[in-house]
């Protein structure tokens, strides 16, 4: 396909950003502008008969031994037991209980877990908590929602599964029982 370059008149339609596929719609008499998700400059029409819709190029392999210090860190902060979204904020790893049904993540200020992201949806997921499991939903996302990097309408979660919405990445926890010097350590003196 033809590529084109932001600033470009280039009718309506939808274009995909060559760099990271985000997907930019245009009226008649827009013009291109830079990618909202990684702020690229080339851009091809987007079609549903051209390139699979639902790959996701591959992100450079984490390192095991960083991944599980990674985990580690997030599992430290725990005080108690149950089932836990984790993920890097900025300063570091951050631990959020599951404590009600439902879990909404999003863009949306009305989203329990926020991603203030253009490759984030306002209503991307569901993390659903049920006696029988907890599963992650995509709600109607428009990137997806993918588990240990594959992409998902809904899915069981297990301890230590992977989440991925827009660019971030989240590990679900399911903590039976805390050490004793984390309990000791939350505990007032």
């Amino acid at each position: 396909m033809e590529s084109m370059t932001s600033g470009t008149l280039a009718g309506t339609g939808s274009f995909r950003c060559e760099q990271c596929g985000y997907v930019v719609t245009l009226a008649a008499a827009d013009a291109l502008p830079d990618c909202p998700g990684c702020s690229g400059r080339d851009f091809t029409r987007a079609s549903l008969f051209g390139a699979p819709r639902f790959t996701r190029e591959l992100e450079p392999q984490r390192d095991p031994e960083e991944e599980a210090a990674r985990l580690a860190e997030a599992r430290a902060e725990i005080t108690e037991p149950g089932q836990y979204l984790a993920f890097e904020d900025g300063a570091g790893m951050r631990a959020v209980a599951l404590t009600r049904e439902w879990t909404r993540i999003g863009r949306s200020l009305a989203a329990d877990i926020r991603f203030d992201d253009p490759t984030v949806s306002r209503r991307h997921a569901l993390v659903v908590r049920q006696a029988d499991g907890v599963r992650v939903l995509d709600d109607r996302s428009l990137n997806g929602v993918f588990v240990n990097g594959e992409r998902v309408e809904w899915r069981a979660l297990a301890d230590g599964d992977e989440i991925l919405v827009g660019r971030y990445r989240l590990s679900y926890l399911d903590v039976t029982s805390v050490p004793a010097a984390a309990t000791t350590k939350a505990t007032p003196a």
